[in-house]
């Protein structure tokens, strides 16, 4: 292999508004009323205490004690997502707003406005707006002012008193304060009942003195005020939700907020950014519609529809441009898919390298098709003991040492007993698997996969995200495990693995010096055994420069019973992680 290669890669790329629906306007029947009422009763606001103290109360920071739940789950609906805006009244908007008028705020019988002039006239006065809708101004004479927005009523009342005062006096006019109003909520609201605050607020803030809608009766989107037994507006809490739109309103004494029962639900699955059950305007609704709120991931390629009609159970497994135009219905579940196989994957290169570190690849191309184009320092790349790490791989290996683990803790566990004594033992033994056990977990396995053997690389096919390593030269040997003193030694060719051993300080009292493991820098581990003599194999396995000796821990056959088994479960994570555990 050249000292400089020309790195040469190309990566092959691959490239792949909800109308409202119109709902018939319904009238609350006095029964739904009757029930706001009644329900109310208990909770019902003196509006008497706002007049005695000047207005500057609003009744925003009495306490409300909203419910914890929202009732009993309907069955059926355990294992379904919330509805969409199920979080809308989590916020503490109602408690935590100050007090205050807003522009639109139009003024009513019982409101307070303050007065001032001065220059040829000088006068200050409070006046409160009468049943009329009138203030009365000295020397001027009634100005009605009720329905007046609260950003106009200096410039209406200025102009009245300028008709009479026509020179040398300046005036300032000012809404002090409104007159709360009482509004009844009721539907499937966690408290329905009166609640009192100012004709300016909107329909969120006696929803949310209410409780907020019951998510899994309510409906979000068919909410109506009523005035008079008839509908004077209209709700559909996805507009806020989705596009922040929600109509300005001006509420009046004795007003009702009913929120209809919940419609027909979709729920949504899989690849979307909201999966969450969604509402319909009407029983039969377009795909189009649930995209816009739902959002599917640009990955999304197909949809599977299940659920009910007339004719029977359905399941429909169709492309994503296909369901704009599919017709859903109560029940039906929504799966947004990715079905479309990636034809490039990402690769890692890792250790001694010269240029990038990832390269985007075809999904067919093999190890040394990518290898010709990574360059390298010959000097300082040990090119001949390349590996991977596969992701495939550790998850196998992490499933290979948990089913050993599980067939230890089975067979401890389970073990008889045939007297006191023996079970004294048994649960002393069990304690210490235990121990072993939970550490032998936490294991994380590397995931090599052995490619080059004296100088030679396998050319497999490449997975996504696998990570090709080129381990660099070097002329230490790695002695860890049960040793006293693990280090890295100089490599010595005419040194053996007892002399490495006894330089990092000798075997400690733990170790295993009958078998122990070599990890070659291509990956492979080799076990070395002693049999009759100690290590008496060992010169048989010529050791290399840049080998790592792993002393494995002996298992004390006076304490535990089941030293095979935990035997192999060593030997299992020496291989896959390179440890001692």
């Amino acid at each position: 292999m050249s000292r400089q290669m020309k790195l040469q890669m190309y990566a092959v790329c691959l490239f792949m508004c909800i109308p409202g629906f119109a709902v018939a306007q319904q009238s609350v029947t006095q029964a739904q009323l009757q029930q706001a009422q009644d329900a109310g009763a208990s909770d019902k606001v003196d509006l008497s205490q706002y007049i005695q103290s000047g207005g500057n109360s609003t009744g925003r920071n009495k306490p409300i004690n909203m419910p914890s739940s929202s009732g009993p789950m309907p069955a059926g609906d355990e294992d379904l997502p919330p509805p969409y805006g199920a979080n809308l009244f989590q916020g503490g908007f109602e408690s935590e707003r100050s007090d205050g008028l807003n522009s639109s705020y139009l003024v009513a019988p019982g409101d307070k406005i303050s007065i001032q002039m001065w220059g040829t006239v000088n006068r200050a006065d409070v006046m409160t707006v009468d049943n009329q809708g009138n203030i009365f101004i000295p020397d001027v004479g009634p100005v009605k002012v009720k329905d007046v927005p609260a950003n106009r009523i200096n410039a209406i009342v200025t102009q009245s008193i300028k008709s009479i005062y026509t020179n040398n006096v300046s005036i300032y006019v000012n809404l002090l304060t409104s007159t709360p109003v009482s509004v009844f909520v009721a539907g499937p609201v966690l408290r329905p009942g009166q609640y009192a605050g100012l004709a300016s607020d909107s329909v969120l803030f006696y929803l949310k003195r209410a409780g907020g809608i019951d998510p899994y009766r309510g409906s979000y989107r068919n909410i109506k005020v009523l005035r008079n037994q008839q509908v004077v507006l209209d709700y559909d809490l996805y507009d806020f939700l989705k596009e922040g739109k929600l109509a300005g309103f001006s509420f009046k004494d004795e007003d009702v907020i009913l929120v209809k029962e919940q419609g027909a639900m979709v729920t949504v699955e899989g690849s979307a950014r909201y999966p969450f059950r969604f509402e319909l305007l009407q029983e039969k609704t377009s795909g189009n519609d649930l995209i816009y709120y739902s959002r599917p991931l640009e990955k999304t390629s197909h949809v599977a529809i299940t659920g009910n009609r007339n004719s029977g159970p359905i399941s429909v497994y169709l492309p994503i441009d296909e369901f704009d135009d599919f017709k859903m219905v109560d029940g039906d579940v929504v799966l947004f898919n990715d079905d479309l196989r990636p034809q490039v994957i990402s690769i890692q290169i890792s250790g001694s390298y010269l240029g990038p570190s990832f390269y985007t690849v075809d999904t067919n191309t093999r190890l040394l098709d990518i290898l010709s184009h990574i360059e390298v320092d010959p000097n300082q790349a040990n090119y001949g003991a390349i590996y991977i790490k596969r992701e495939s791989v550790v998850q196998q290996q992490k499933m290979l040492i948990d089913e050993s683990l599980n067939r230890l803790e089975r067979s401890i566990f389970t073990a008889p007993a045939s007297s006191d004594g023996e079970a004294r033992i048994r649960a002393q033994e069990a304690q210490l698997v235990s121990q072993f056990v939970a550490r032998a977990r936490l294991i994380e396995p590397l995931g090599k996969v052995i490619v080059s053997e004296n100088g030679k690389v396998a050319n497999i096919r490449l997975e996504q995200g696998d990570e090709i390593v080129i381990p660099a030269q070097t002329d230490l040997i790695q002695v860890s495990g049960e040793v006293l003193m693990p280090q890295a030694i100089v490599y010595n060719s005419n040194a053996t693995i007892r002399d490495y051993v006894a330089w990092a300080g000798g075997f400690s009292e733990r170790a295993n010096d009958e078998r122990i493991a070599v990890v070659r820098a291509n990956g492979l581990t080799i076990f070395i055994d002693s049999q009759n003599s100690w290590l008496a194999d060992e010169n048989k396995q010529s050791l290399q420069a840049g080998d790592q000796i792993l002393v494995l821990p002996k298992i004390d056959t006076k304490l535990l019973q089941a030293v095979k088994d935990i035997t192999q479960i060593v030997y299992q994570i020496a291989i896959a992680a390179n440890v001692v555990k």
